[in-house]
């Protein structure tokens, strides 16, 4: 049982663990820190979170564990106001969708990466933000990955591990910078090429006409262009040398593409549609294990 869990930023990620930790029983005490007054006073009004603060380190005394689940462009700041506070007693871990990053943030605060600290990543999301968009139901059965360190504390992972568990996640481990090379390919690219699309349309004069007769796969194909603007400057910075490796590699394959279409090449076309069409169902296959 966990005596106060703190969480730091309120948000769609760290509001559904509060409720599903709420939900499951996992703790007497939910601390919730968070820079936006309002959403911290509506989390507090919606019974997310049993306590408000806006300050870091006073939000984080006294905790038995600690999730950072803000953008990962604030983790210097947020690990800096740790600090002062912090005990190695405490397990801290967080939510961040890139871990060397992460990982840097924490060499340059401590100088090293403290022992108790857990890096990782729940590979669940929505298109909305904010602590209303938060459900107690976000991370069944979906995956978290954790990306321990060599000096990482066993016990420190092992609670970390215990708690997902309880609140329904799968859990693995990886190496970050894997992590990262992994996330950049299945998440991080295809956010960049769906607001890419989503922005290069908007900006056609005749966009009024283009959306109104959008069909389902334009919906469904730029979904993702719905999330957190800020979040996802965030995620590009910080994970820049994958996605632009990736952005380039797609940009040949697009290219072979216009080559096909541009020569009328059916066979060769149809075999590129039918190929992607086997690795998409090997995907829902290894989704539905």
């Amino acid at each position: 049982m966990i005596e106060r869990l703190c969480i730091i930023g309120v948000g769609l990620i760290g509001g559904s663990v509060a409720r599903a930790a709420r939900a499951k029983g996992l703790c007497h005490e939910i601390v919730g820190v968070d820079a936006d007054t309002d959403n911290l006073r509506n989390a507090l009004e919606c019974g997310v979170i049993d306590v408000g603060y806006s300050d870091t380190s006073q939000g984080a005394a006294s905790a038995d564990l600690v999730m950072i689940a803000t953008p990962v462009g604030t983790f210097d700041a947020i690990l800096g106001a740790l600090k002062p506070v912090w005990s190695t007693q405490v397990v801290v871990t967080d939510a961040g969708s890139t871990k060397c990053s992460v990982i840097e943030s924490a060499e340059r605060i401590f100088g090293e990466v403290p022992e108790n600290f857990v890096p990782g990543h729940p590979i669940a999301g929505a298109e909305r933000s904010g602590v209303d968009a938060s459900t107690a139901d976000l991370y069944q059965g979906k995956r978290v990955i954790l990306t321990p360190l060599n000096n990482t504390s066993p016990l420190a992972i092992k609670r970390v591990e215990r708690f997902w568990r309880a609140i329904g996640a799968k859990v693995s481990e990886m190496e970050p910078a894997h992590h990262d090379e992994v996330l950049a390919a299945t998440s991080h690219l295809p956010h960049v090429l769906a607001f890419t699309l989503t922005y290069m349309l908007g900006k056609k004069d005749e966009q009024q006409e283009i959306f109104q007769y959008a069909a389902g796969g334009f919906r469904d194909f730029t979904r993702i262009a719905s999330s957190d603007p800020k979040m996802w400057l965030d995620i590009c910075l910080a994970n820049r040398r994958q996605i632009v490796s990736l952005i380039h590699q797609f940009r040949e394959e697009l290219s072979v593409a216009a080559g096909l279409i541009s020569r009328g090449a059916e066979d060769e076309l149809y075999s590129l549609f039918s190929e992607a069409r086997s690795a998409r169902q090997r995907f829902l296959d290894q989704l539905e294990k």
